[in-house]
């Protein structure tokens, strides 16, 4: 059992090196479900190849998704410094129930389609090979290292985007980064599990700290002990491992909040990011607000 249980948790912990840090992004950002968006947008790419006969798993379904994650780096990035009555968040909910709907409606038409719709929820964790699991590691550390060398920029645009010229620019390389990461590991995975490792760790880290850097430390810690475990469990009992994962990340949540109550943490409200000079990072509701006007005349009736 032990040798059968050893790939999926190497696999899983390959996921969450880069999602609990792209994690800790999105929750500077603000856009939650733009990992849901992304994943749906990236299961709607492998879906149109399946349709058109090409396997899921291929070189060939892996460009298809890349394809449409690329249109979804375009919308997100040029929508997000746009000044309009239609938050972001909205546009990023359009996009995953349009993906979402497309997925069921193509995956109609193909003799396989109920059960490439479960595999892209849940994923298949269980049955990954060491050969996906170092194409995965190979990406993610390409991926990283670009973050690495540029994390002053990237780190600036999602916490100081006002100080950040041709902040599109980064925005869209940012995001395309974000769905090449997620084209890889929701064909393993699943849309649930993918979600669960980006955002969960990063919001436990954030009970306990402000500062990125410990927090990275603690998203990593808290979400391994929640795959080693969810994983465990699930070859304990004999459960299927994808959804035991995603409920093995949320009592994780729920342990840290409650030590979190006992412990009486109570972090600063604003994230401190010492790669900006050591001065405070702004969350995106703070950095794009207005300056302060007067009030505005009362309207006629």
């Amino acid at each position: 059992m032990l040798d059968l249980m050893v790939p999926p948790i190497v696999a899983a912990l390959v996921i969450l090196s880069i999602h609990a840090y792209l994690g800790l992004h999105v929750l500077g950002r603000e856009v939650i479900f733009v990992d849901l968006a992304f994943a749906q947008i990236a299961a709607l790419g492998t879906t149109v190849a399946l349709l058109v006969g090409i396997e899921v798993g291929t070189t060939r379904s892996l460009l298809f998704a890349l394809a449409f994650t690329l249109v979804g780096a375009l919308i997100f990035s040029f929508t997000r410094m746009e000044r309009s009555a239609v938050p972001q968040e909205a546009i990023i909910g359009i996009s995953y129930v349009v993906a979402s709907a497309a997925v069921i409606l193509l995956a109609g038409f193909t003799a396989e389609g109920a059960e490439h719709l479960q595999e892209t929820l849940t994923g298949t964790l269980i049955w990954v090979d060491w050969g996906a699991i170092g194409k995965m590691a190979g990406v993610y550390a390409v991926v990283g290292a670009l973050h690495y060398g540029l994390r002053h920029r990237f780190l600036a645009v999602t916490f100081q985007p006002h100080t950040v010229s041709s902040v599109r620019l980064w925005d869209f390389l940012f995001y395309l980064s974000f769905g090449v990461v997620i084209a890889f590991s929701v064909e393993v995975a699943g849309v649930l599990m993918v979600f669960s490792a980006l955002v969960i760790p990063g919001v436990i880290a954030f009970l306990f700290t402000n500062r990125f850097a410990l927090a990275l430390v603690i998203a990593w810690a808290a979400g391994t002990i929640a795959i080693v475990a969810g994983i465990g469990a699930s070859f304990y009992w004999d459960f299927a491992t994808g959804p035991l994962l995603v409920c093995a990340f949320g009592a994780t949540l729920i342990v840290a909040a409650l030590v979190r109550v006992a412990l009486r943490v109570r972090p600063g409200d604003r994230i401190v990011v010492k790669s900006l000079g050591g001065g405070e990072g702004v969350r995106r509701s703070d950095s794009e607000r207005p300056a302060a006007t007067a009030a505005p005349a009362p309207m006629a009736d």
